[in-house]
């Protein structure tokens, strides 16, 4: 399976995946860390995450299957929602609550 295909899988797989640098308990960037507690806030009390510093081909592949430079990366329903920035402020909206609680209706 190639790296783009195990994203795909990843983004497919799960209602809500946040590609993170560290994990939700141990983020290992400030950028990271405020986008998994806006999403545990948001209501999303489990998530799945996938940790890019553990992985460096998925690290390197994601932004081009992405088209997103940066990391965090939220996916929500196979979704693109974007980074860090977008996150919080569709947390302060109330619009990422919706959107979580949208995932668990399914």
């Amino acid at each position: 399976m190639s790296v783009i295909e195990r994203i795909q899988a990843e983004v497919q797989g799960h209602p809500i995946v946040l590609f993170m640098k560290g994990t939700p308990q141990f983020p290992m960037c400030g950028f990271s860390s405020r986008a998994a507690q806006a999403l545990k806030e948001a209501g999303a009390g489990r998530f799945h995450h996938v940790n890019v510093l553990e992985d460096p081909e998925i690290r390197a592949s994601l932004p081009r299957f992405s088209n997103w430079p940066t990391f965090p990366q939220l996916f929500i329903n196979g979704e693109l929602i974007g980074g860090c920035d977008i996150t919080l402020e569709l947390h302060q909206s109330g619009e990422l609550a919706r959107m979580v609680a949208d995932t668990q209706k399914a």
